[in-house]
């Protein structure tokens, strides 16, 4: 299968008082059309800056962004409304994301408005089939977002996040603010789309029991940075990096008879603001010495799986 989305060295700087922030620093992958690649890490990683960068909602401080084998790093103003239509989003919070003043009909409908290809009567047609994709009732129509549930209005979302026939839908933490119960329902539909409509997903979440239900290849990001990426059954079979180990170490397993050695971190968090070019999670690692103040890149230890980090690539060596 070909890429869909590739990023190659995308960064994305923020400028601050105490100087640069490196929210994205060198990041490198490509995600195949019809695949789910999550991405996964602590808060403020970096991994919900990295979306907004690769469907231009910010713009990027350097690097290249390929879609369907087209650079779209910087678009031009109409290369950049056709992407709109390609590249969407479904965000973190259902409530924020929707206009308090617009009902579920009009919020459906808005992207088949602002598209102008449509007449009124199409554009009613299509909001009443993509409610029942998503299955929001029909009674719930004339419905404003505060009459409806965390659920409902997360379906609404994703049935705008769809109205304009998308190939690449990026998933801000997109079950985060629900209920477990409403979360697996949520989860099920997406992948229930992605087979109908041939959905390709970036999906964000720092719940690494959600992203291993849903996707098909996993990158762990620290401090702006991937420091392992692999298929997903390989990532939790045999986590490599150090950080990788851990945050694995941190998910509940539902057996009491299961004892599970939990792996504690200690140390500082390295700054994301000018940070050295060594290993950002070096100062919080067990296994750190002098070899990880340099550079530390992203290279295949085993077929298919990645890690940025010079301790693996010995032991595996051997």
């Amino acid at each position: 299968m070909s890429a869909l989305v590739e990023v190659r060295n995308l960064k994305k700087y923020f400028e601050t008082p105490r100087g640069m922030l490196h929210a994205v620093d060198d990041v490198s992958f490509s995600i195949e059309k019809g695949k789910t690649l999550g991405i996964v890490g602590e808060s403020g990683c970096g991994k919900s800056t990295l979306g907004r960068v690769m469907i231009h909602l910010l713009d990027s401080t350097g690097g290249s962004i390929y879609f369907e084998g087209e650079d779209i790093t910087n678009p031009g103003r109409r290369k950049l409304r056709r992407l709109r239509e390609d590249m969407q989003i479904i965000f973190q919070d259902p409530y924020s994301s929707l206009n308090p003043r617009m009902t579920v009909e009009q919020t459906i409908m808005e992207p088949l408005v602002i598209s102008g290809r449509y007449s009124k009567k199409e554009r009613q047609r299509e909001a009443e089939r993509l409610m029942a994709m998503v299955g929001i009732d029909q009674r719930l129509r004339l419905s404003y977002p505060h009459e409806l549930d965390g659920g409902r209005r997360q379906r609404v979302g994703i049935a705008r996040a769809l109205a304009l026939n998308p190939k690449f839908i990026f998933c801000d933490e997109p079950v985060s603010a629900l209920d477990v119960s409403i979360s697996a329902q949520v989860l099920n539909l997406l992948q229930d789309l992605q087979d109908q409509c041939g959905l390709t997903y970036m999906f964000v979440t720092h719940d690494l029991s959600v992203v291993r239900h849903i996707s098909d290849d996993i990158c762990v990001m620290y401090l702006g940075q991937i420091v392992e990426a692999s298929p997903t059954k390989e990532l939790f079979r045999q986590p490599l990096h150090p950080y990788t180990q851990a945050l694995i170490s941190a998910v509940p397993v539902p057996d009491i008879h299961r004892k599970k050695q939990r792996i504690i971190l200690e140390g500082e968090i390295t700054s994301p603001i000018n940070p050295k070019p060594g290993c950002r999670f070096a100062a919080r690692c067990r296994y750190a010495r002098e070899e990880c103040q340099q550079p530390q890149a992203l290279e295949e230890v085993l077929p298919g799986h990645r890690v940025a980090c010079c301790r693996v690539r010995e032991v595996n060596a051997l």
